[in-house]
């Protein structure tokens, strides 16, 4: 039943930005766990960034070490939305993105094999 779709990716220079969002259906931001990740040609996919959160509480959030400053995660509950705010853009950062959500009874931003629904990627290339 949940379905993600991920929106916002597209062609920037580096050092420009872009923001991605993750609209989910069929499913409530209760208590939740959703991340990030990427994968680029020709490598594996990556987590990029977290957010665990729950309703009355202030959601921690998680990043790759790489993408540290530059990135931020952020949800919008009422929404059923995830953001990523991606500044200071760098070739390498050139990626499918994904959003991933954890649906089981257990949520742990830090256990990847516990995101179980997957959106079907936005493509981000930066250019040099």
């Amino acid at each position: 039943e949940v379905q993600l779709v991920e929106s916002g990716g597209g062609l920037v220079q580096a050092g420009g930005s872009l923001r991605l969002s993750c609209a989910a259906s069929g499913f409530t931001f209760d208590d939740y766990a959703i991340g990030w990740f990427r994968q680029a040609p020709g490598k594996e996919r990556e987590g990029v960034s977290c957010i665990k959160g729950s309703v009355g509480s202030d959601g921690n959030t998680y990043y790759k070490y790489s993408v540290k400053g530059r990135f931020t995660i952020s949800s919008d509950n009422a929404k059923n939305t995830i953001y990523l705010q991606m500044n200071s853009l760098k070739p390498e950062d050139t990626a499918v993105y994904y959003c991933a959500a954890q649906t089981g009874h257990h949520r742990d931003c830090t256990m990847e094999v516990l995101f179980d629904s997957w959106g079907q990627g936005t493509q981000v290339a930066v250019s040099s």
